[in-house]
């Protein structure tokens, strides 16, 4: 529960930095965020991984939806994730970070949040990746990367894979971020994968 907390307090100080240093973005759009060196070293302080994603919406967009889907050998499993909604004001910021249980090393802290119109929400969920462990999983991630990407219906922006053979592992292709259904061949072999997307509503 502490370090819930700490990473909480963490990412809102975040969000204010980052706030400061806005630049305008193309009106519904979404970006991934190219850090300083200051904001990584405050994210790395609690995370394993973090995505930043700055946003610019139209007025008449009013709600922002965040959540995890939960992938096992391409197949979707579960409910969402760590499912936040909040409202919004023409621009913000969303923050995903993952980071290890201090009780359980099997197990990953996923951390979520949201800051627009000078406020934040946050949400926090414990998930176990593999019941019988993490001995020699291998994983590696991905994020959307295009610039001014055009927001759409649940948008992908991160992943993380996780395979337990060991063998080798390629990233997502921006294909597959653009479209998960038709690429979705792209994550047949990994054990778990898990996607965060967002939906930006009116």
């Amino acid at each position: 529960m502490r370090k819930i907390i700490f990473t909480t307090i963490l990412i809102m100080l975040f969000c204010s930095l980052s706030a400061c240093t806005k630049i305008q973005k193309s009106n519904n759009t979404i970006s991934e965020v190219k850090l300083t060196k200051r904001e990584n070293a405050i994210l790395s302080t609690t995370s394993d991984k973090s995505f930043v994603y700055d946003f610019n919406v139209a007025s008449n967009y009013k709600e922002l939806s965040v959540w995890i889907e939960k992938y096992e050998f391409g197949k979707l499993v579960g409910d969402k994730i760590n499912h936040i909604t909040s409202g919004i004001k023409e621009d913000g910021t969303i923050i995903f970070t993952t980071s290890k249980t201090p009780t359980n090393q099997n197990q990953s802290l996923f951390n979520i949040s949201i800051n627009s119109d000078g406020s934040t929400s946050a949400s926090n969920q414990v998930e176990t990746i593999f019941k019988d462990g993490l001995e020699g999983v291998t994983s590696i991630s991905g994020s959307n990367q295009t610039e001014n990407n055009p927001i759409q219906h649940n948008i992908v922006l991160a992943s993380i894979c996780y395979k337990k053979d060991g063998s080798r592992m390629d990233s997502l292709t921006d294909d597959f971020y653009r479209d998960v259904n038709k690429h979705i061949d792209e994550i047949r072999d990994y054990d778990v994968v898990y996607l965060l997307r967002a939906d930006f509503i009116k």
